[in-house]
């Protein structure tokens, strides 16, 4: 029994077992996507994402040691130029372990893994999210905190000295009453004087006609 122990032997030997995974890494970074069994496929899960982590720093150090795991030229030099630029915003989980069914020969437990940014058909709905930022806060006062004061300034010179009195801003209020009774013509004196003499010429003349 294999209670506890983390890592899947795949029955086979130390030395069989470090070839067969290298062989299939480089074949998954080849074609970014490969079929196997299901128990083949998480054992390189774990061992070539890792692998893919050393990637986004390119340094000599990093390519010796990946060289050291994957043992083939033409596969670091495509993890480094093509695959790191590809998953360079990723943070981690750069596969995906997809189930296929049984085999009909063995009837064994089948899968397909993949690099996860090279599926169009599954990235294709799917919006890059825009970081956020967020901003300190400002630490200056607020326009409310700020007492405004609204009050006009009369200058007025007292024996060559200036002198600064605040006056307050005084409102009126208007009445509409006032307003229409402006609007409205008073006749003069002049013009009553000239409306009794009428009449008065007005009745003479009626008197005499009698």
């Amino acid at each position: 029994m294999r209670h506890g122990k983390k890592i899947n032997h795949l029955g086979r030997k130390t030395a069989h077992r470090k070839s067969m995974l290298a062989n299939m890494a480089c074949s998954l970074i080849e074609h970014k996507r490969i079929n196997t069994t299901t128990a083949k496929a998480k054992a390189l899960k774990q061992f070539v994402e890792p692998l893919i982590t050393k990637s986004k720093n390119d340094t000599t150090q990093n390519r010796r040691i990946v060289f050291s795991r994957l043992r083939q030229k033409e596969a670091v030099a495509e993890l480094f130029r093509e695959v790191s630029a590809k998953i360079a915003d990723r943070p981690g989980g750069y596969t995906r372990v997809i189930r296929l069914g049984n085999r009909l020969g063995d009837n064994a437990d089948m899968a397909m893994i993949e690099l996860v940014d090279y599926n169009e058909t599954y990235n294709a709905g799917k919006k890059k999210k825009s970081s956020t930022r967020r901003r300190k806060k400002s630490t200056a006062p607020k326009v409310d905190d700020v007492q405004i004061e609204s009050a006009e300034t009369v200058v007025s010179e007292v024996n060559d000295d200036v002198v600064v009195e605040p006056t307050e801003a005084v409102v009126e209020p208007t009445n509409v009453a006032q307003e229409s009774t402006e609007n409205i013509e008073v006749p003069s004196e002049d013009e009553d004087a000239k409306v009794e003499d009428d009449t008065t010429s007005e009745k003479s003349e009626s008197s005499k006609e009698k």
